[in-house]
């Protein structure tokens, strides 16, 4: 096993690779940090994990609006195997919201 610092370096000055993960919408690989992770519960329950933290089958999104709707449409769905109830996708939509409300604002300025 090899020690770190708490820099992230690895002993003899070498850093460790940042986690990569694939968002489940559109496939595409990325840094973890990049990403937005969605859990299922032990419940099975599915909910946003915003630390990337929290225990249970877990799947990446990108925060952007088009990957949410893919994600929500289906793609959560086989990665978490699970179904996704009408309870479920509400939260999911009311979280990607914000995705589609900061594109909206940047349209806006860009007219200005």
């Amino acid at each position: 096993m090899t020690r770190t610092s708490s820099s992230g370096q690895a002993a003899g000055g070498r850093t460790r690779p940042r986690p990569q993960r694939t968002c489940v919408a559109c496939r595409q690989e990325a840094d973890q940090s990049s990403f937005v992770r969605v859990v299922r519960t032990a419940e099975g329950r599915v909910q946003v994990d915003e630390r990337g933290k929290a225990p249970g089958r877990g799947a990446y999104l990108h925060p952007s609006a088009a990957c949410w709707q893919r994600g929500i449409a289906g793609a959560l769905q086989g990665a978490l195997r699970v179904t996704l109830t009408e309870a479920d996708r509400e939260a999911l939509r009311a979280y990607a919201e914000r995705f589609t409300a900061g594109r909206a604002d940047k349209d806006i300025e860009g007219r200005a």
